[in-house]
C-alpha cells in the first residue's frame, strides 16, 4: 500500500521520481525501487515525505484511506 500512495501522491503533485529523490537525498533509480515496493523506505524519508506532502504518514503507510494534513 505504500508504494502505491507514494507513487500516487506524487503523481498527483505533478513531481518527477528525480524530484522527489532529489528531496530525500537519493538518487531516482533508488527512489524507484521504493515505488515499486522492491526496496523498504526508511523511516526519516517517510517522514520526510509527509512533511513535504503536507499528509499523515498514517496515510502514506495505508492505514487510513483520506489523507489529512499535518498540524
Amino acid at each position: 500500500m505504500l508504494y502505491q500512495r507514494i507513487r500516487d501522491i506524487r503523481e498527483d503533485n505533478d513531481k518527477t521520481q528525480t524530484e522527489i529523490a532529489n528531496i530525500l537525498n537519493i538518487t531516482q533509480q533508488q527512489y524507484s525501487l521504493y515505488e515499486k515496493g522492491k526496496r523498504e523506505i526508511k523511516t526519516h524519508q517517510l517522514k520526510t515525505l509527509a512533511i513535504y506532502y503536507n499528509v499523515s504518514a498514517d496515510y502514506l503507510l495505508g492505514i487510513i484511506k483520506e489523507p489529512r494534513p499535518i498540524k
